[in-house]
């Protein structure tokens, strides 16, 4: 009936109607009721979907086959958590010998396998690149009794089960964890550093006091609600678990204008291509799981209110000091500037939290990455497609490099590469990915740091605990007596994100009709035409809709903020609450253990006792190590150029080995370098000419991997040449045939001083070279001797800018 209703309204409007505005309002009319079915259709799908996910046993929207390898309801201490090993789609092959790649999913309130729920996601990066792949999911509710220590230490277990299968493989498995699973495997490579290869740590708050102001609201959450005891009433309430739909519920308060409009807009706009997109990503987001009351208790007491993850102030059950100090793998953080959740300061304001400068890195051995995109949301950072094909596949394919970088804080960017030549073989990819060396510092202009605002949250800390302690003497015994597990079950049951799936779904007798006018729909859809005023001025109010809400959330979130450091930094409240001492700082850095002093100490005094130990291969890696020293930058074609020539020179070495070989040279330059460069010559002490030329050439090409050299490196790199020119072994000198007559007897004398073949050919180049040698032979004898003497006086040399009978080959 629609269709023959339109055509006679379009010919009897064409005569009244020659600007076409009649004819563009009925076809917009057209267009809107169709939409409306439609878009109902695709709620019903989405409610259809969301009933039949959540009868499932062990739902999970992973886009890859997977089987069970282990199960943590097995486990000592049970938990809801289990690892998979996932199954290579057809046409895609995984090298066996390559390093184990192992993703664990947050535990947010969604359901598991975000990580790896479409092609480009960072499970389907990993497989693309021929990794063995393995998934950390859970099931949609706890075990009895289960605490986040039971899952940390579930996650150990698990480690040590992927290891087990890889046992040819030295490298350690790279381990991703995405928002809330980030801080997890930091709590377990804090405990077990030995089990963890690179760890990657995507949009994962781990300094929860910090944030910029005007920014980051929900850090202020927890002081507008008076602390934690609304969370333990939410626990109570729910007979001892916690609905996670409370938690999805706080995410999308966050950006009203998406949640209430934009994103519902976006389909009824475009229901014709949207639909299928956004059922996918609903099937993620309306997964609901829950949580036990005990485990997000734990959580916000100890992260999102008392932060003392990031201050070393956790311990387990059995009295194990979680430091993620302590962590001897390199972490690499990834955030965005565009994710309201957790924003670059919570992700990097550990990071200041527990190191006074880079120097403190240095001494605990740790290597830090962070990377910062500019714009792309929460979920953008572990979802979307393009943040996979760039910075996933980067971080993926350059693990190795990362594992091996010499211990530090390094900013990387992710940058289109533009090869020519020779870099066409040293880049992996689209793009290139570049590492600048960063000090503490400089994480401020992020981070942000204020003492003022730490005292407001260490008084929220206080007024929280003195709440919780009120509410569990006056109140939560009354609650636990009331509720049982049937009425929490209702009471999940009507929360209203779980109604709006329920009610557009087949269950509800409204919506019967709906398919049948879609699919009526659908054999004769007519949209209206992009260019229809109608539809123009439709776009045009919603965007006047959309930001409507988005004014309300910022004057929302300015009132908050302003409410809180108001009250929170009242003088009276901060003194009541144990806090009005001046002078006091509120979160002292942690200190070092002794054993940890001891520790440094020792490993100082081998290493300088290895000064002058070693070969070529060492000598290779300390000067390269001192010449990059010098660039402001380096990045994945240096390290490609190394390890093709590390391939070539020494295939047997292992990376761990090549790895402890990086940072024993590293550390060396960095306890004392003139020592160090001056001893280059010892460690050559044993190679030819050839070889000595082979090894300069070798470090010509890793240096030149990444384009022409900056001034200090080509410095750096004569110096080095000069030193690698004065281990070059002297020619052997032929003794001279006897004569008859002797008066050339004394001849052999005149032999002795090293030359080179060239000058060795002249007699006047040979005139010179033993003038230089009567000056080089008590210069050797007098540095030998001040080495013995005094270990720590750097070799005596000649000038680089001095050139020598060897230099002339």
């Amino acid at each position: 009936m629609l269709p023959a209703a339109s055509s006679m309204m379009n010919a009897s409007l064409a005569l009244f109607d020659p600007l076409g505005i009649g004819r563009a309002s009925v076809d917009y009319w057209r267009d809107s009721l169709e939409r409306n079915v439609l878009y109902l259709d695709v709620m019903r799908q989405r409610g259809n979907q969301y009933l039949e996910h959540m009868e499932q046993t062990k739902p999970n929207v992973l886009g890859f086959e997977s089987e069970v390898l282990l199960d943590g309801r097995d486990l000592p201490r049970p938990v809801n958590y289990e690892l998979l090993r996932i199954l290579p789609p057809a046409g895609i092959e995984v090298d066996l010998q390559a390093r184990p790649f192992v993703v664990v999913d947050p535990r947010a309130g969604h359901g598991p396998g975000i990580g790896g729920f479409k092609p480009d996601s960072e499970i389907g990066v990993a497989l693309r690149a021929g990794h063995p792949c393995y998934f950390i999911g859970f099931l949609p509710f706890p075990e009895p009794g289960q605490s986040v220590e039971d899952v940390v230490d579930a996650e150990i277990a698990f480690l040590r089960e992927v290891i087990a299968r890889h046992p040819d493989i030295s490298e350690k498995p790279m381990v991703v964890g995405n928002c809330q699973a980030g801080w997890q495997i930091m709590m377990a490579a804090a405990l077990e550093p030995d089990l963890f290869g690179p760890i990657l740590i995507a949009g994962a708050p781990l300094s929860y006091w910090a944030g910029e102001r005007g920014k980051a609201p929900m850090r202020y959450t927890g002081g507008m609600t008076g602390g934690s005891w609304m969370t333990a009433l939410a626990g109570d309430l729910g007979a001892g678990l916690f609905d996670g739909a409370m938690l999805v519920q706080n995410f999308e308060k966050l950006n009203p204008a998406n949640t209430l409009w934009d994103k519902q807009y976006r389909l009824y706009a475009n229901v014709d291509s949207e639909a299928e997109r956004y059922l996918q990503f609903e099937r993620w987001w309306g997964g609901h799981v829950v949580l036990g009351a005990d485990e997000i208790q734990y959580i916000v007491d100890n992260l999102f209110i008392g932060n003392r993850l990031s201050t070393a102030g956790l311990s387990t059950r059995d009295g194990r000091r979680i430091d993620l100090r302590n962590i001897r793998s390199p972490i690499v953080v990834f955030c965005s500037k565009g994710d309201d959740i957790t924003p670059p300061p919570q992700a990097l304001g550990w990071i200041r939290d527990l190191y006074a400068d880079v120097e403190d890195i240095y001494a605990h051995e740790q290597t830090i990455v962070y990377c910062v995109h500019d714009t792309t949301g929460h979920l953008g950072i572990f979802v979307s497609g393009s943040v996979s094909r760039k910075e996933h596949a980067e971080f993926t394919a350059n693990m190795d490099y990362i594992d091996v970088l010499p211990p530090g804080l390094y900013e990387t960017q992710v940058t289109e590469r533009t090869p020519s030549g020779e870099d066409e073989a040293h880049i992996d990819g689209d793009y290139l990915l570049e590492f600048t060396p960063r000090d503490v510092k400089e994480l401020d202009e992020i981070v942000q740091p204020s003492e003022e605002d730490d005292r407001r949250f260490a008084t929220v800390e206080r007024v929280s605990q003195i709440n919780l302690g009120l509410y569990q003497m006056m109140l939560q015994p009354w609650i636990k007596a009331i509720m049982t597990p049937e009425a929490a079950r209702w009471i999940r049951r009507m929360h209203p994100i779980r109604l709006a799936y329920k009610l557009y779904s087949d269950r509800n007798p409204l919506m019967a009709p709906i398919p049948v006018l879609a699919d009526r729909v659908r054999t004769k859809r007519q949209a209206a035409a992009p260019d229809n005023p109608w539809r123009m001025a439709e776009s045009v109010a919603s965007d006047h809709i959309s930001g409507s809400l988005d004014a309300y959330r910022e004057l929302r979130d300015g009132l908050t903020e302003k409410l809180f450091l108001s009250w929170y930094g009242q003088p009276w409240l901060q003194t009541v609450a144990g806090l009005g001492v001046e002078g006091e700082p509120l979160r002292r850095r942690p200190g070092i253990e002794p054993e940890h002093r001891r520790f440094v100490d020792n490993r100082q005094a081998e290493l300088c006792q290895r000064i002058d130990q070693g070969g070529g291969h060492e000598a290779v890696m300390r000067a390269l190590i001192y010449v990059l020293g010098g660039a402001p930058s380096t990045d994945e074609r240096n390290f490609q150029r190394l390890k093709a020539s590390r391939a070539e020179l020494e295939p047997e070495l292992k990376l761990a080995d090549f790895k402890a070989l990086v940072r024993d040279q590293f550390f060396i330059l960095k306890l004392d370098r003139p020592r160090a460069l001056a001893a280059i010559p010892t460690l050559l002490a044993s190679c030819s000419n050839a070889e000595i030329d082979e090894h300069l050439e070798h470090l010509e090409h890793v240096l030149a991997a990444s384009g022409p050299n900056t001034g200090d490196v080509s410095e750096r790199f004569e110096e080095v040449r000069a030193y690698f020119d004065e281990a070059r072994p002297a020619p052997p000198v032929a003794k001279p045939t006897p004569q008859p007559a002797a008066p050339t007897e004394k001849a052999p004398a005149s032999a002795k001083p090293a030359a080179s073949p060239k000058a060795a050919a002249s007699p006047k180049a040979a005139a010179s070279t033993k003038a230089a040698a009567s000056e080089k032979a008590p210069a050797k004898t007098k540095a030998s001797a001040s080495e013995k003497s005094a270990p720590a006086k750097p070799r005596r040399r000649k000038s680089p800018s001095t050139p020598k009978p060897s230099d002339k080959e």
